[in-house]
């Protein structure tokens, strides 16, 4: 057998690869810059819905993620990234724009960034502007509202996110006793059909989820790799999951052990504001899961599973596009980015969505940045950072120019090369209830999460020591011993209203 025919031989075992790890196994020769360019390229990896639920987070179900734990052993995993909206739309407007929510203009799910700025550039469009081929496959912008500047392959409104696939298999969430609805919870009980039944399906598939639209964005990312290897290339592979409905093939199901799974200690059924706590802080129906409906404990535990295979799932995908870019020896020069859009709650407080959470697990976002020049690999950073932080950090690890439109955003490359160093950036994330107002606002620093519902607080605030308290358990808002931090944190965001004129 020639050379040439082993080195293609090897390169096709490793496309099969569930992992990484096997690719990581090439010597450094095997994984030499081929590139014909020595400008970086860019792997831009996102998933929706996305929780730090995974392996290298230590969160609190543990999803198994090798691939993904595998990226963050090799790259700087930020521990403490928040979106800036913790919806789809708005949160990806401003990450890709690099602008806050009330630049971008864009508050719900149904504004396009095009409509309301026009004179944006996004971050694909700038690296297509600066010679870079541009390709997307799947779910980067929000669905419909796909940039028409930013892609020179793959561009379009052709959002696979719940396309059917004739692999699916339909499993409806059983039914177990539940108890009453509060009385706050009765009247959004009338709500669409359609949408509470979308939201009882677990889908479950054969094999690997061969033919489903989920692996046919990894199967895209791979051509594009094999395509353009040889060119500068920015390619954007957005996962649609862990998204409802909850989807993934039986054997990432049988990763999890139903009995194993303990609840988080803030369960509730229904939709609940705890004692102490501002309504405001807790939407009366589920945007997502449960949809008009309780979750009793059992039914709870069968839609975490079925959450965590879809997380597992993905990562299977994200290791093979991953593992082609090990076996055609791109890594050395290749920028890898994995960021979820927002968070999500699994039942705590009795929440099944990311829509109006702006508590911790509704915000915080897993972000890796694996730059093989960094010094700062392998290493993990806790500092405070953002989703819209990430734009001007490729921008400066490429070498690009900032837009004239500006970013507002923070260049990551300090804590690149010193994951711990001194780093006082707080984050803040925001929500409107009606797409136009200000709902709430909220900003996290290293130690305090503290949120205001209505200007000034006049709806509630919120206040926890996210050290002692991971689970928000106890709102120390108007605990007179926390006055000052308080103050503090009510100051930060009376200024950033101020700066975004929001007063």
């Amino acid at each position: 057998m020639s050379q040439n025919s082993k080195a293609s031989s090897r390169r096709d075992f490793l496309t099969k690869a569930t992992g990484t790890a096997l690719a990581g196994m090439l010597p450094a020769s095997a994984r030499a810059l081929s590139n014909s360019s020595k400008r970086p390229n860019v792997l831009f990896l996102m998933s929706d819905d996305m929780r730090v639920e995974l392996g290298c987070y230590g969160s609190h179900f543990h999803a198994q993620t090798p691939n993904i734990d595998a990226l963050a052993g090799r790259g700087v995993r930020f521990d403490r990234n928040y979106c800036q909206f913790p919806l789809c739309n708005p949160s990806r407007a401003s990450l890709l724009t690099g602008q806050v929510p009330f630049e971008t203009r864009v508050l719900g799910n149904r504004t396009n960034f095009r409509d309301t700025r026009p004179d944006l550039t996004s971050l694909p469009q700038l690296f297509r502007e600066k010679g870079y081929v541009t390709a997307r496959t799947g779910k980067i912008f929000h669905g419909i509202y796909d940039d028409p500047l930013a892609w020179t392959v793959g561009g379009g409104n052709d959002n696979t996110e719940h396309q059917a696939s004739p692999v699916e298999k339909k499993k409806i969430i059983p039914n177990y006793p539940v108890p009453p609805a509060p009385p706050d919870v009765i009247a959004p009980l009338a709500i669409d059909n359609q949408q509470a039944a979308h939201s009882d399906q677990i889908l479950v598939l054969d094999g690997n989820g061969e033919g489903h639209p989920e692996n046919r964005v990894a199967e895209t990312a791979i051509e594009y790799l094999r395509k353009y290897r040889d060119q500068p290339f920015f390619i954007g592979c957005g996962f649609s999951k862990p998204h409802s409905p909850p989807t993934a093939p039986q054997r990432f199901f049988d990763l999890y052990d139903l009995e194993k799974l303990e609840l988080t200690p803030d369960f509730a059924a229904w939709p609940t504001v705890p004692a102490g706590f501002p309504k405001a802080a807790i939407r009366m129906r589920n945007a997502d899961l449960f949809i008009g409906r309780g979750a009793s404990r059992a039914e709870a535990k069968e839609v975490i599973r079925a959450y965590l295979a879809s997380i597992s799932w993905v990562d299977w995908n994200l290791g093979r596009v991953i593992a082609e870019l090990d076996a055609l020896g791109l890594r050395e020069n290749t920028i890898i980015v994995l960021v979820a859009d927002h968070g999500y709650q699994l039942g705590e407080k009795g929440k099944w969505s990311k829509a109006g959470s702006l508590f911790e697990m509704g915000t915080r976002v897993p972000l890796i940045i694996h730059d093989p020049r960094a010094p700062g690999n392998g290493h993990t950073s806790t500092r405070i950072v953002q989703s819209l932080d990430i734009y001007p950090t490729l921008v400066e690890l490429c070498g690009l120019q900032t837009p004239d439109s500006g970013l507002q955003g923070t260049s990551l490359g300090p804590l690149l090369k010193h994951p711990q160093a001194s780093w006082d950036q707080p984050a803040f994330s925001l929500w409107s209830e009606d797409g136009k107002t200000v709902h709430g606002l909220a900003v996290r620093t290293e130690r305090w999460r503290y949120a205001e519902f209505g200007v000034n607080g006049e709806n509630g605030r919120m206040l926890f020591d996210e050290h002692a308290d991971p689970f928000e358990l106890t709102n120390l808002a108007e605990a007179h011993r926390h006055t000052v931090t308080r103050d503090r944190l009510s100051k930060l965001i009376r200024q950033y209203r101020e700066k975004q004129r929001l007063a």
